[in-house]
């Protein structure tokens, strides 16, 4: 199959920049993947089309201010990296600029309390950095680090907060599960009162969300590894609702993917408790083991999460609902609106 499949036109100015002052305010395109039909509403009436019996299922990893500014031991000049995974105590990998001039063995100083060297060079800008400093890692990162906002959101956020969904727990993310971010405590509990049962994973965003697709077809693509959590609990909540025919409605691409790599996992049987690392690449023509329904937001041309949630819906369905979207101007991207695909 081929990428340019999933190419469309997309304004520049349907590219949200700033979150909407109220969470479930965005607006809400439905669309029916059984016939294409298509609906428009405001994020808040998303209960109406849960049904008592489904669950809802939220990705709770945290962003961690993963993206530092210091300069060359050396040299002085300056320098750029974007945390990405942890590896082993303070092993990192990461993003660095420019990538040219930040070489296996190059220092870089963060103010007078954290210092990192490179010990391994990849591509595409990846190093793998080994931290050295005085007191608590995070505490510094709290104090040196800023949010890594997707490169087309120009300016920092006053709120850091504003980048975290309500229910973010597990620090570890390189990048927001957007799609978490329409929730408000209230309108959980009103998801809840409605008989819908609510679970939790975790998938902490790394590489994947920023590397572009750099191939003409869709089958040599690999995606990054990303590490995944599903607890016992979520489990036994996802096994009864199959049994008693709920829905399993996946709050982002996120949980989408964490969920059929569980799937996978233990095809056959139930689900277990699992933990690891996953690269799963869901493109049309993949069969959904656990999902049936999703919650996400607008994405990129050309981008590994298109093809996700056209292998959920169809690609024309997908194509058509895009279109309708940029015809009647929703944002787009990580503060944009949102779809539910059912």
């Amino acid at each position: 199959m081929n990428v340019n499949d999933y190419d469309f036109e997309l304004p520049e100015t349907l590219i949200a920049q700033t979150p909407l002052l109220e969470r479930s305010a965005s607006r809400l395109l439905t669309l029916n993947k059984h016939n294409g039909e298509v609906g428009h509403h405001t994020f808040s009436d998303i209960v109406q089309y849960l049904n008592p019996g489904d669950t809802l299922v939220l990705n709770d990893t945290r962003v961690i201010p993963a993206r530092l500014f210091g300069i060359k031991e050396d040299t002085g000049a300056k320098a750029e990296v974007l945390l990405l995974k942890q590896l082993e105590g303070d092993r990192w990998e990461a993003l660095v600029k420019p990538g040219k001039k930040l070489k296996k063995g190059a220092v870089i100083i963060f103010g007078e309390e954290l210092k990192a060297v490179i010990e391994e060079e990849g591509d595409m800008g990846g190093r793998v950095l080994s931290f050295s400093y005085e007191g608590i890692f995070q505490e510094i990162l709290d104090r040196l680090g800023q949010m890594p906002l997707p490169p087309y959101i120009k300016k920092q956020l006053d709120d850091r907060e504003r980048y975290q969904t309500v229910y973010a727990r597990h620090e570890g993310s390189a990048a927001a599960p957007t799609a978490g971010l329409h929730f408000t405590e209230q309108l959980l509990d009103q998801i809840r009162e409605k008989g819908v049962s609510i679970a939790f994973i975790t998938l902490h965003v790394g590489l994947g969300t920023f590397r572009p697709m750099s191939v003409d077809t869709i089958e040599e693509h690999v995606m990054h590894e990303e590490y995944y959590s599903l607890s016992q609990e979520t489990a036994d909540v996802l096994n009864q609702t199959k049994a008693r025919g709920g829905r399993i409605v996946a709050v982002g691409t996120t949980s989408c993917r964490t969920l059929e790599t569980v799937g996978h996992a233990f095809a056959g049987g139930p689900l277990q408790a699992s933990s690891g690392w996953t690269q799963i690449f869901i493109y049309p023509g993949y069969e959904f083991r656990v999902v049936d329904a999703m919650i996400t937001n607008f994405h990129l041309p050309k981008s590994t999460l298109v093809m996700l949630v056209s292998a959920l819906a169809g690609r024309d369905n997908i194509m058509h609902a895009y279109q309708e979207a940029i015809d009647r101007q929703y944002r787009f991207f990580s503060f944009g609106d949102a779809m539910f695909i059912y």
